[in-house]
């Protein structure tokens, strides 16, 4: 018997754990599931004879201490923050270690630790990062087995909602944590190359440089820039591409109205807005507009950013009720970005019969014998319901899949890893095609060499 150890079962873990109790009679395992809310994790392992949920405190080394001194591998589902400590027990106890998260520089460090132990902590196991990694570097391994030469790589990755649940005027809901998509783009300029020259955009029009990316028959969708598009050089291997971007994508029309939010500093998490805990939606947009003793909050708003009345900008503002005079009712002062996340939480809320919807992209032009070729590759994933969507299901496959692996001795790699080798990618990327996680690719003789990032 092989022993599991999931710490954490929210939404993101839903698949992963069905794929467990499918599976675990099969391949011997024995799965345990902790998490702050005892009924949730024995509900997501109901009816499984070689399962068990309970009561967890995660953060707590003396409750987790001993259940992973008791796992062969543990799957954190922590916030990313905490992963680190977990870790170290993992050293210490000398058990394998799986996360979603992107590797920290703390994690690096323990990488010789990891292969002191004779352990692996696999990072980066989800959908972003994740199964991007995992479908780019397949493409890139196979353009460079051939003797291509790298020229572009864009990667783009959206969580959002299925298009028969798109019935409002943004276009989007909720279908990850709220606060990431708040304060998403802080904290640094979006940074990336493009036709060999450096390019850097600040948050303030980090909204504004959008790229239009259409995938049939999804429609047209917008790219925003993450944060830092040039680690991946290092990643992938692609030191000398004149041009690598990644970044985000939503429906077209979403960034240039989420921009109003930015440029007034409604997005803003650095400082506590006083008065904030009683005041009502329209005092909140009001708070970041100038004094005048007639002009309306809405005169005032839209003068100060431009916006015309018969704006479609205006029609997605006024739908979201930020000038009604309604209170928010907070126990104390909170920040802009988080009184904005509440009035959205509202609005933008996942309904029962909604589903949502992941969408991936990815453009790799290479020249090949003094001609270029470019492929074009998307993934597109619906949700089934709202427990098992489509986030959970292309963040908890790969990791199920990996622990697998792992547990079977088909991962033979010690230290801290992110899963961009082919013999960890192909198996992965080759069982989540039975589970409808497939990419289609389309290739064209004639490669524009660069795209205008308007």
């Amino acid at each position: 018997m092989k022993n599991i150890l999931v710490i954490g079962a929210g939404l993101s873990a839903s698949s992963m754990l069905r794929y467990f109790c499918q599976n675990a009679k099969k391949e011997g395992w024995f799965i345990k599931v902790g998490d702050q809310n005892g009924d949730l994790a024995k509900s997501k392992v109901s009816g499984c004879e070689q399962a068990e949920g309970f009561q967890l405190n995660g953060l707590d080394p003396e409750e987790r201490g001993p259940l992973i001194q008791w796992a062969d591998l543990v799957i954190s589902m922590l916030p990313a923050a905490y992963h680190i400590e977990v870790a170290k027990d993992c050293i210490k106890y000398k058990t394998n270690l799986i996360t979603p998260s992107y590797v920290s520089d703390a994690m690096k460090e323990l990488h010789q630790q990891c292969v002191d132990a004779g352990i692996v902590i696999m990072n980066e196991m989800g959908v972003d990062p994740g199964i991007d990694h995992m479908s780019a570097k397949k493409i890139l391994d196979e353009v460079e087995a051939k003797g291509g030469k790298m020229h572009i790589f864009e990667s783009f990755t959206g969580g959002l909602v299925a298009p028969q649940s798109d019935n409002n005027p943004w276009n989007y809901k909720f279908t990850w944590n709220p606060r990431n998509v708040v304060v998403a783009g802080q904290g640094g300029a979006a940074k990336f190359i493009q036709e060999g020259q450096y390019k850097y955009i600040p948050y303030n029009r980090l909204f504004r440089r959008t790229e239009i990316i259409k995938i049939a028959p999804y429609g047209e969708f917008e790219g925003y820039a993450n944060r830092d598009s040039l680690k991946y050089r290092d990643i992938y291997g692609l030191h000398d591409i004149p041009t690598i971007y990644r970044g985000t994508l939503r429906r077209k029309g979403f960034s240039k109205a989420w921009d109003c939010f930015v440029q007034i500093g409604a997005t803003d998490d650095s400082y506590v807005l006083e008065g904030s805990k009683d005041m009502t939606k329209r005092d909140f947009i009001n708070a970041f507009l100038p004094y005048h003793p007639y002009d309306s909050v809405e005169l005032k708003l839209r003068h100060y950013l431009k916006i015309d009345q018969d704006d479609v900008i205006w029609d997605k503002l006024v739908w979201l009720g930020i000038f009604e005079k309604t209170k928010m009712n907070f126990k104390e002062d909170v920040t802009p970005a988080f009184f904005l996340q509440k009035i959205l939480e509202e609005k933008w809320k996942l309904e029962p019969q909604d589903k949502d919807m992941i969408v991936m992209w990815h453009k790799i032009v290479y020249n090949l014998n003094g001609k270029f070729h470019e492929i074009n590759s998307h993934m597109v994933i619906m949700g089934e319901d709202q427990t098992h969507t489509a986030m959970s299901k292309t963040v908890g496959l790969p990791i199920a899949i990996c622990a697998k692996m792992i547990l079977n001795g088909k991962i033979q790699q010690k230290g801290v890893h992110l899963p961009i080798t082919q013999e960890i990618y192909e198996p992965i990327l080759t069982e989540l095609e039975e589970y409808g996680v497939r990419f289609v690719e389309q290739k064209l003789d004639k490669a524009v060499l660069y795209d205008v990032i308007v």
